[in-house]
């Protein structure tokens, strides 16, 4: 009975010591190798929590608590802190925090947290911090921080910024948007796209090289700004150098933007010249019919030979609506003005001042005025 109790209580006391040092050996103050398993944790490296890591091709560890650097790729299958550095890409199956960097690609299973920079490609369930890519950054679900690549951010969400070579795409953006060709949102905070800003409702403002589109925009700056809930408008003008001009305007309430085409009437018989025009405005109602339009506008005129024409204009256009859709305006213009070759000087007989600049190049300042008819619809 005693030597049956003994041999119970050395057996319990070998299974508690061998699980300490099971415990124990699940820790590895460092991780050497070349590739697995070729390694100071061999076959098991798959469940060690390594301290610091050092492999030439790949590691593979449970966890990493410090720096791990491998010639290749970087393998861990729970979470990862400290730095994690790789020439080709960083596995991460669970959580990363503080700072990952891949000459490729960093994918983070589930969350990321501090930095991830990569050569092409971060990948994350949810990220705080900030995302730089040479090609792109893509999230399934939330970003809280910023979002830098080369050529595409993409995120369920995100509060702070987007900043892209070509595009940002999020369903909401409680930021600011930047972008060399195009942002997408479904609620935006503010999109700042070199040609185009899509978005359903728009807390900030929208500035677009080209054209704006959303159900609700109060700013947007754009060539086009195609707004359900705002104006648009054509019309048809006239200013003191006789050129005549059909134009397009559209916006929110309040700013809108200008894109026409015309002729200049004055020399049609003998040395025809073209116009084009292109500017952003602003409403200011000041009684339901009666409001002000102010327009900053550049106009080129062409004989589509050598020489050429601009004018810079700053016009202040009281407008006047009637029959609900039609709205007559004029009103005076203050105008910068270019030429080379002699095209249009003789548009205008007095100028409040005059520079004749080397090259053939002739600069003024004057006063002029403008009137036209627009529809709205």
């Amino acid at each position: 009975m005693r030597t049956h109790f003994i041999t119970r209580l050395v057996f319990v006391l070998v299974c508690l010591f061998m699980a300490r040092v099971a415990s124990f050996a699940q820790t590895s103050p460092a991780h050497i190798g070349l590739v697995y398993p070729l390694s100071s944790n061999g076959k098991n490296a798959a469940a060690y929590t390594n301290h610091f890591s050092l492999h030439v091709i790949a590691g593979v560890s449970k966890a990493e608590t410090g720096v791990a650097v491998s010639g290749i790729s970087n393998i861990i299958k729970e979470n990862a802190t400290g730095v994690q550095v790789a020439s080709f890409s960083n596995h991460i199956g669970s959580t990363q925090k503080s700072a990952t960097i891949a000459g490729f690609m960093n994918k983070v299973r589930k969350r990321g947290e501090g930095a991830q920079i990569a050569g092409f490609l971060n990948m994350d369930e949810s990220f705080r911090g900030c995302q730089v890519a040479g090609f792109g950054n893509m999230v399934s679900q939330h970003v809280e921080g910023a979002q830098l690549a080369g050529f595409l951010n993409i995120a369920r969400s995100n509060d702070k910024l987007q900043l892209a070579g070509f595009g940002n795409m999020v369903e909401k953006s409680a930021g600011v948007q930047v972008a060399g060709f195009m942002n997408k949102a479904t609620d935006a905070g503010t999109q700042v796209g070199g040609f185009i800003n899509i978005a359903k409702k728009v807390k900030g403002a929208q500035v677009a090289g080209f054209i704006n589109i959303a159900d609700s925009s109060e700013y947007p700056i754009g060539i086009i700004n195609i707004i359900k809930g705002g104006e648009k408008q054509v019309s048809v003008s006239i200013d003191e150098t006789a050129t005549m001009i059909a134009a397009f305007k559209s916006g929110g309430r309040a700013l809108y933007g200008i894109i026409g085409f015309g002729y200049n009437l004055k020399n049609s018989d003998f040395s025809p010249l073209y116009a084009a025009k292109a500017g952003i405005g602003w409403h200011l109602q000041l009684l339901p019919q009666f409001r002000i339009n102010a327009e900053a506008t550049s106009t080129m005129l062409t004989d589509f030979k050598t020489a050429d024409y601009h004018r810079q204009t700053l016009g202040i256009f009281p407008a006047w609506r009637f029959a609900h859709r039609m709205e007559v305006y004029a009103g005076p213009t203050f105008n910068y003005l270019q030429t080379k070759g002699g095209l249009g000087e003789d548009l205008r007989k007095n100028y409040i001042w005059t520079r004749n600049a080397d090259h053939d190049r002739f600069r003024a300042g004057y006063i002029g005025g403008e009137a036209g008819v627009a529809f709205s619809f």
